[in-house]
């Protein structure tokens, strides 16, 4: 998770909006092309919706495996997250891990997270509370660069994470060369 976490937000917030705001910055949604081993596998797209000080920020990501042209592997993730004025209010996703499914609820009470997690082969959901300031694994946010430890946005499970600033680099985007800050 920590490489991939360091790619996206790498793409995601290479603007300087982003370094600068404790508040998000989102704007059109980002489309990502998912390549492994140079041969395309599917989609990841991050899109945001601002209502005065409610931010709704939906994540897809599909990808599909092919070996001889047949499907061996299929990843799809739905997400959803609620914030208000920087706070993370609500948060959902279902995943399904090529026929392993998974379903994550969160909702905010007070200083701390409520969550509730369905894992595959569970009769019912496990639930657990942790600390309001963990934030979600959606890779859209500048902020998870801070964290030590983030929601699971799959399983709903805290994982711990290292990430460390590697300076300055230049990547290419669609419309050209964009300078970014490199997390690893």
């Amino acid at each position: 998770m920590g490489r991939f976490l360091g790619t996206v937000l790498l793409a995601l917030c290479a603007g300087p909006s982003f370094a600068s705001s404790a508040e998000p910055t989102c704007g059109a949604p980002v489309d990502f092309a998912a390549y492994r081993n140079g041969q395309h596998i599917g989609s990841h797209r991050v899109s945001f919706e601002r209502q005065g000080d409610r931010l709704l920020v939906t994540t897809s990501i599909e990808l599909a495996l092919k070996f001889i042209g047949i499907t061996v592997y299929r990843y799809k993730h739905r997400s959803q997250e609620e914030w208000w004025g920087g706070d993370l209010r609500s948060f959902s996703s279902s995943t399904d891990d090529d026929g392993k499914s998974y379903e994550v609820r969160v909702v905010r009470d007070r200083a701390q997270l409520k969550v509730e997690r369905l894992a595959p082969g569970a009769a019912a959901y496990a639930g657990d509370v942790i600390p309001a300031d963990v934030l979600p694994s959606t890779h859209w946010n500048l902020r998870q660069a801070a964290q030590t430890s983030l929601l699971n946005a799959q399983k709903g499970t805290l994982e711990r994470i290292a990430v460390t600033p590697l300076g300055r680099t230049n990547v290419k985007i669609s419309s050209g060369w964009r300078a970014a800050t490199h997390y690893r």
